[in-house]
């Protein structure tokens, strides 16, 4: 008999608890249940052998839920796949573990448990039994795995290049007549240091293993290097063992030799690749503001962004990173959201406007009241929708995670098979040739192809891949495009150029277009907003002699003003002109026709009157109806995602050629819609160049990140187009 306590959430009034109480009971199992309304949980005593998912369902199907915490933690010391099945095994055997999922290549355990049952204690000795460490992830802590992650890579680095070394004399002796390499006490102490130096970590993960009664790849490793190593050290010291049963003695230090370089050459590509994996998570967290400038007592005050609360009044300053989730309730701005949206240009923002921390103000100085802090803010649910994506396992990877339990204790039950039917049944003398085809069939099953295969196809593949521009990030990524039958593209930066541009001057009152453009460029030379950026390139193209204004005012949300050739000249939008009294009535109509098309209109008025409208939008590459129509041949699907508005959208799927598109997607609404596609069974590559793109090209089968995109896309990615 044993007693636990359940949180249970959604109770309202008193019937509720009786309705718990009642399904809990009817249980078989189940001998007292107390629901306590005020603190939300029920306490329970039951037989040891009830199963918790039966408790959970019976709540469940009352209406009520039971509170699950779901945390990740590190695990230091696994190896191989069998590790992770004993991990996993350890921390499912506890009571109140809902779920665990144990990812090698992050060295991560997500564990669902209920914290009223179980908690980090019990996961730390479960899993200290199996001879591994447990640890809670903090920033401390990612600060300090990091740096011993980096001791480890160079270890290993070290081990590896002088083991290789080693190795390259040891077959040139076993191959070559060289006098002094031939010589087998030479070869002996030439494998030596391999054997317990270089090859020390496989004895010592092994050595953990036997000690919890377990296997992994780790003991195939040992003792087929040391069934090799060893039989080799008696033919070279006592070869009257093998000429007295009429046998040559022979060496095999080359085959411990290079299969302990091979296997630590593997595990090197494997260290790195876990480096890169960690890469995109730690550039996410260097978005987030360090620190808030907030209102307390009518006084700004310089805070660290932890200690905001959800109320507080905070000031944003031109060119900082806004800290945490808000509403604007004083001033107004431009807002670069790009690293949400992928839009390119920045979104005005007024009072009652949400603003996200991580994303920049460009222009005016505002407040906001906070609403969402840590890890409640978009910002902090990309960084968990990253960690997810990586640390989810294919249902190829949960089946190799299966063989790799039972494939060690197999090849070693072979190999001892082999060896008494050889020894029982064989010729004389009976006892070595049986020991000599013992150590063959663990040599065999040795998982050197482990150590070979998976470097070969990464250098042969990745190398001609680089050749053409693409970077791939391992064999997984190889083998999986081949499979791909629907590719989503990102709009902004994969499609377009992600930047905006001067496509369109419409000139009024006979105006020539460059004389128009020369006194707008003359005057947005002087502003660092994006628009102006765009009209300054165009006039530079144009190669216009720009001239210098008398005055100049930038306004926020509005454009600029200023006085050129002693005339007052204003560029910027409707809003802005209306407000200087300026008659728009005319060109109004062609300013909204121009938005309508996704396209942005600044208006240059000189002396009061309207003499152009310049048209700017985010144009296509050259290469993207090319590559679309391509793909289509080959019977890819095409679909465009973008955080941008839906007319725009439609304006770039016509243009390029894409029938299906998703506007207004914010990128978790992305990662939504990769999975929908893969539960129709589609095979999803993603295609994608921001840090809003990240979750999503995680989470696609496969993710291509843009080469002149950010460095989080491109480290949440399989593969990289440098070349964009």
């Amino acid at each position: 008999m044993r007693s636990i306590t359940l949180p249970v959430k959604g109770m309202t009034c008193a019937a509720c608890v009786r309705a718990v109480e009642n399904a809990l009971s009817r249980l078989e199992g189940v001998e007292d249940v107390n629901v306590n309304f005020a603190s939300e949980k029920a306490t329970l005593k039951i037989d040891r052998d009830i199963p918790l998912e039966s408790i959970i369902k019976a709540v469940k199907d009352e209406g009520y839920d039971v509170v699950t915490i779901k945390q990740d933690f590190s695990v230091r010391g696994m190896t191989c796949a069998a590790c992770v099945g004993a991990v996993e095994r350890a921390l499912k055997g506890l009571f109140g573990v809902i779920d665990v999922n144990v990812n090698l290549a992050t060295e991560k355990a997500t564990v669902e448990y209920i914290p009223t049952i179980v908690g980090f204690d019990d996961f730390k000795r479960v899993v200290s039994e199996q001879g591994y460490e447990l640890q809670t992830i903090t920033g401390e802590f990612i600060d300090r795995e990091r740096q011993e992650r980096e001791r480890d890579y160079q270890d290993l680095k070290r081990r590896f290049v002088i083991s290789a070394i080693i190795s390259v004399l040891i077959l040139a002796g076993s191959l070559t007549n060289i006098p002094i390499l031939s010589n087998w006490i030479v070869l002996f102490v030439l494998a030596t240091p391999v054997q317990f130096w270089a090859g020390w970590r496989f004895y010592r993960a092994a050595l953990i293993a036997l000690r919890h009664f377990s296997t992994n790849m780790n003991t195939l490793v040992v003792v087929g290097t040391s069934a090799a190593y060893f039989y080799s050290v008696v033919a070279t010291f006592l070869p009257e063992i093998f000429e007295a049963g009429g046998l040559k003695p022979h060496v095999y230090f080359d085959t411990s030799a290079v299969i302990i370089t091979l296997i630590l050459f593997g595990r090197l590509l494997e260290a790195r690749a876990r480096g890169r994996t960690s890469e995109a998570i730690r550039k996410l967290m260097g978005l987030q503001a360090r620190t808030a400038r907030v209102e307390r007592d009518s006084v700004e005050v310089e805070i660290p962004v932890d200690e905001v609360i959800v109320g507080d009044t905070v000031v944003v300053r031109p060119g900082e990173r806004i800290p945490v989730d808000g509403i604007i309730i004083d001033g107004y701005s431009s807002v670069d959201e790009s690293m949400l949206t992928g839009e390119s240009l920045p979104v005005e923002k007024r009072v009652g406007d949400l603003v996200y921390g991580g994303t920049i103000n460009k222009e005016g100085r505002f407040k906001i009241r906070a609403t969402r802090i840590g890890k409640d803010t978009v910002l902090a649910q990309i960084i968990r929708l990253v960690e997810e994506a990586q640390g989810s396992k294919a249902p190829i990877q949960r089946l190799a995670d299966k063989v790799a339990s039972i494939f060690v204790p197999t090849v070693i039950g072979i190999a001892s098979f082999t060896f008494l039917i050889w020894y029982f049944l064989g010729p004389e003398p009976a006892f070595t040739r049986a020991m000599m085809n013992f150590i063959a069939v663990l040599i065999i099953a040795c998982p050197c192809a482990l150590g070979l295969a998976t470097p070969t196809a990464l250098m042969v593949g990745t190398g001609k891949g680089a050749e053409r521009g693409i970077l791939i990030r391992d064999a997984e990524a190889l083998e999986m495009a081949h499979k791909i039958d629907t590719v989503v593209m990102d709009k902004t930066g994969t499609i377009t150029k992600g930047e905006p541009e001067l496509v369109d001057i419409i000139s009024l009152n006979s105006a020539p277009t460059e004389e128009v453009l020369l006194v707008a460029a003359s005057l947005e030379k002087a502003s660092e907003h994006p628009l102006a950026e765009a009209i300054y390139r165009a006039a530079e193209k144009h190669n216009l002699q720009l001239k210098e204004p008398e005055e100049f005012s930038a306004i926020p949300g509005g454009g600029v003003s200023g006085v050129l050739d002693r005339k007052k000249v204003f560029i910027g939008n409707l809003n802005l002109l209306e407000k200087e009294g300026i008659d728009i009535s005319a060109v109004k109509e062609q300013v909204l026709s121009l938005n309508s098309e996704g396209k942005t209109a600044v208006i240059l008025s000189v002396e009061g009157q309207v003499q152009a409208i310049f048209a700017i939008a985010d144009s296509v590459k050259e290469t993207s109806r090319q590559a679309i129509a391509e793909l289509k041949k080959m019977g890819v699907e095409v679909v465009m995602l973008t955080g941008d508005n839906e007319r725009t959208a439609r304006r770039i799927a016509q243009e390029v050629g894409i029938d299906r598109f998703f506007a207004e997607v914010l990128p978790e609404g992305k990662v939504d819609i990769i999975k929908k596609l893969r539960a129709e069974g589609r095979v999803v590559a993603m295609v994608g160049d921001g840090i809003n793109d990240a979750p999503a090209l995680a989470e696609a089968d496969l993710g291509i990140a843009i080469g002149t995109g950010t460095d989080i896309a491109i480290e949440a990615s399989d593969v990289t187009l440098i070349k964009g």
